[in-house]
This record gives structure tokens, C-alpha cells and sequence, in this order.
């Protein structure tokens, strides 16, 4: 079956996240840190932060909300049953804090056979609530037999 690739280009409703503190130490916990900074509000204040910083890795959090309806989009046409998770990329910019309001954008970069698998790459661009780019995210999924 041939790939479907009239999506390359397709962009999503934006996602909007208001990033907590319970939630940042929550995820940290989850995830086995131990700096401070995601914990204790004077320590990250005293470092200059206005609150509690999310480890680098909770863009997964707010950006997994976005890139999920590119990933199930029938136009993208990724078939569920041989799909698996190939990997996740991401550059950062200014830390994310307890208090942001984070806004994702997710898009198709490109599909493409290789080898006889189809690969799906998904762009999320996330900003702050000063328009900062936050984090942009590349996640790509492999469907084996895909072409």
C-alpha cells in the first residue's frame, strides 16, 4: 500500500497548558529527580526563578497533548497495529516554570518509506506566554511493512 503523504505540511489546532506546581513536583518524583529547584519554591526563587522549574523532560507533558491528534489523524493514515515508537528529539530555551501558560502546535515534517517501514515525523513548537519558544519537539513513529 502506497504511503499516504498529502498530510506533510498539515499543522494542528494549537494546544494550551497551564503548567502547576503539584504538577511539576509530581512529574519529578515520577521521574526520580532530586533537584531542589523542581521541589522547593525558595530554592528555585533564590536561583532566580519566579517558582518551581520543570525538568527539562515534562515537554513531554505539554506537548504530547498537541501531537496526539496529528498521530491519530485518518489523514496521516498510520497503521496502529505494526506502529512503534522510534524516538523523541527536543531543543529547549528558557526554562518552563510553575505559573507559565504553555501553547503547542503540532505538524506533520514529513513521511516516507525506507527500507519497506513507514516513517512519521511530528513537529510540536511550544511558547510561553511571552511568545518564547519554550521547546521545540520532533517525535517520529516507525509502522514496520509500512510502504
Amino acid at each position: 500500500m502506497a504511503l499516504k503523504t498529502e498530510a506533510i505540511g498539515k499543522t494542528y489546532s494549537p494546544s494550551d497548558y497551564a503548567v502547576g506546581r503539584e504538577k511539576i513536583r509530581e512529574y519529578a518524583a515520577a521521574v526520580g529527580e532530586t533537584n531542589p529547584l523542581y521541589f522547593d519554591v525558595d530554592t528555585a526563587r533564590e536561583a532566580g526563578y519566579a517558582d518551581v522549574v520543570a525538568p527539562p523532560m515534562f515537554a513531554v507533558v505539554y506537548g504530547a497533548r498537541s501531537v496526539g491528534p496529528a498521530i491519530l489523524d485518518p489523514e496521516v493514515g498510520i497503521n496502529f497495529a505494526m506502529m512503534v515508537h522510534a524516538g523523541q528529539e527536543f531543543v529547549w530555551g528558557p526554562v518552563v516554570v510553575a505559573g507559565d501558560e504553555i501553547t503547542t502546535t503540532a505538524s506533520v515534517k514529513d513521511i516516507s518509506d525506507r527500507g519497506g517501514m513507514a516513517f512519521y515525523v511530528f513537529e510540536t513548537v511550544s511558547e510561553n506566554q511571552r511568545g518564547e519558544n519554550v521547546c521545540t519537539g520532533t517525535w517520529t513513529q516507525i509502522v514496520r511493512g509500512g510502504s
